[in-house]
């Protein structure tokens, strides 16, 4: 009788012990996996993943000083697009225009006003001429503030008889304001001006 309890004691911690390592063995893999877990959150949060032309791209992010001449360089490729894409169509010339004197100052619109002022854009219109920019390249002096650049591009203008093109360089400067939906890089060109614009070839189609 004594013998029996004696085995059903020893048994009892046995499957104590052995209870306690299982829980203790768990508590430590339950641990081990929500600090993983936050490890791989807080790593995910220094990551995005943009979908373009149906592919997932990784991105990562920083802080903007370490992207600020790339910026820079696209707003100016941006707002130049803007200002220089033009198709023989009152509507598409607006909306264009528009969204490149978002970009900048009173400079920029001086410029449109003096082309709208010589017929320059009712010409495209009428005579069903398309306009392309082209960007060669862009420098930025992150040296000054505001930043200084210079942009060197090609126009190739289509007329119903000819194919045109011209060499474009501008210079202004760069000042940093609050972004906006309309200005998401957060710069404003200011003191554009438009330096060289002559025929490089005029093709007859």
């Amino acid at each position: 009788m004594f013998r029996k309890m004696k085995n059903i004691d020893t048994a009892f911690k046995q499957v104590r012990l052995v209870a306690v390592v299982v829980i203790l063995a768990s508590v430590q893999m339950s641990c081990y996996v929500i600090y993983k877990c936050f490890s791989v959150a807080m790593t995910a949060q220094d990551k995005v993943y943009v979908l373009a032309n149906g592919k997932i791209l990784e991105a990562f992010a920083s802080d903007r000083k370490d992207n600020v001449p790339v910026e820079a360089r696209d707003h100016i490729k941006t707002f130049h697009q803007y200002f220089f894409n033009l198709a023989p169509d009152e509507k598409v010339i607006q909306s264009n225009i528009a969204k490149a004197l978002y970009l900048a100052d009173e400079s920029a619109k001086r410029q449109y006003d003096n082309l709208k002022e010589s017929n320059y854009y009712a010409n495209i219109i009428s005579g069903n001429v398309s306009q392309e920019i082209n960007i060669d390249s862009v420098q930025v002096n992150m040296d000054t503030y505001p930043i200084f650049f210079r942009c060197r591009a090609t126009q190739v203008i289509t007329r119903t008889t000819t194919i045109v093109h011209r060499s474009l360089v501008t210079e202004g400067y760069l000042r940093s304001v609050p972004r906006s939906d309309n200005n998401p890089h957060g710069f404003l060109i200011e003191r554009w001006q438009i330096l060289e614009n002559r025929d490089l070839s005029v093709k007859n189609r």
